[in-house]
């Protein structure tokens, strides 16, 4: 087997699938990339067993095949060389060299054939739409997923159709975000849990302009995004009823101008305890108190001017959570709905239900 490419579209999908290659492997074939060129395409495949990347870049071979590469050396290789440089890569036995400009490198590679390869997934639906509202859709929410919890299905992000909408869900039993968008009619009802690395990953590669094509089987996820085909395997679990934990109608509604309140917080925190992270907040007829202590006995208060017509109310939340729902509401202004002191707070945009925040409160 042997090709050339040029340095920059090779570079451009090495970076594309190498998120995938673990430095630490339990298998030494992850560490390696599968490269298959075919008709003057190479195909760059990388995966973890969880998650699946592929992309493509032209290339001129006089000889068709497949062979391995360690992932990091080979995009290493090809990000020192000077920018115009054409690589031409060929193998033979269990080396392949490389050679561009005046530098020539030996990789030791693994057989192709022992390179894990996901199969054709068995469709159920297939989607297509802006990769831009996708995106929005995972930035609205990915921060609420778990990491490493016990309950599995936590440690992924719902993703969910149901007819008129496509909506994703993350949560891990403190707090939980939710983002919606309108879909064409005639999809079909279906809920799948991607895996958190695949929710990361898949983030990586959206971008704003063009469009993505997603397909959903009963153990996958793919997602063709320009040259790069992204793969998941799906967690086998059932996620919990959302829906029951977002509050319908809070009886009192906190309305803050929401970077005010953001840098509030923050400073608020700085004294908070570090563990647990517990701010207090007393509200009162237009004016919100935040108050934070720890155990060295260290005080912080902060009053911020609000929109607020309820009665006199006090409540606890983790202030990391809240720093991160206002980070994802858009505008310049906030809602936070509250019940009562023992009750979880929504917080959303004033006058908008796409994408919703819930925050379980604490006590302190």
């Amino acid at each position: 087997m042997k090709f050339s490419a040029e340095r920059e579209s090779l570079l451009a999908a090495l970076q594309s699938v190498i998120g995938v290659v673990e430095r630490r492997q339990t298998m030494p074939i992850l560490a390696n990339l599968l490269l298959s060129a075919k008709q003057g395409t190479l195909l760059i495949t990388a995966t973890d067993l969880e998650v699946e990347l592929v992309a493509q870049a032209p290339i001129k071979s006089s000889s068709d095949g497949e062979l391995t590469l360690p992932g990091r050396k080979f995009l290493d290789i090809s990000r020192s060389l000077p920018a115009g440089v054409v690589l031409t890569v060929s193998h033979e036995g269990d080396k392949a060299t490389i050679r561009g400009a005046r530098s020539r490198f030996a990789l030791a590679t693994l057989p192709a054939g022992d390179f894990p390869v996901i199969d054709e997934l068995a469709e159920q639906q297939a989607l297509e739409l802006p990769q831009a509202d996708l995106k929005r859709l995972l930035d609205k929410t990915y921060f609420s997923m778990a990491q490493q919890d016990v309950r599995y299905y936590l440690n992924g992000m719902l993703l969910e159709t149901d007819g008129k909408m496509l909506r994703t869900v993350a949560t891990d039993g403190h707090r939980l975000a939710l983002c919606e968008m309108d879909l064409p009619a005639g999809v079909s009802n279906q809920q799948v849990i991607i895996p958190r690395k695949g929710v990361l990953e898949l983030q990586r590669l959206l971008g704003t302009a063009g469009s993505v094509a997603i397909t959903i089987g009963s153990n996958h996820v793919r997602a063709q995004i320009g040259d790069v085909r992204f793969t998941s395997k799906l967690i086998d679990g059932r996620f919990p009823e959302y829906a029951r934990v977002i509050p319908a109608a809070p009886p009192r509604a906190v309305i803050a101008d929401r970077e005010a309140l953001r840098a509030a917080l923050h400073r608020t925190a700085i004294l908070a305890n570090e563990k647990y992270r517990g701010i207090r907040l007393a509200l009162k007829k237009n004016t919100l108190t935040l108050q934070a202590h720890n155990p060295e006995q260290e005080e912080a208060e902060e009053q911020v001017e609000v929109n607020y017509q309820g009665d006199d109310l006090e409540v606890g939340f983790n202030v990391t959570y809240l720093l991160e729902a206002l980070a994802a509401v858009d505008g310049t202004e906030v809602e936070i709905g509250v019940t009562d002191g023992n009750s979880s707070c929504l917080v959303r945009a004033p006058g908008t239900s796409s994408a919703r925040y819930v925050v379980m409160p604490m006590r302190l």
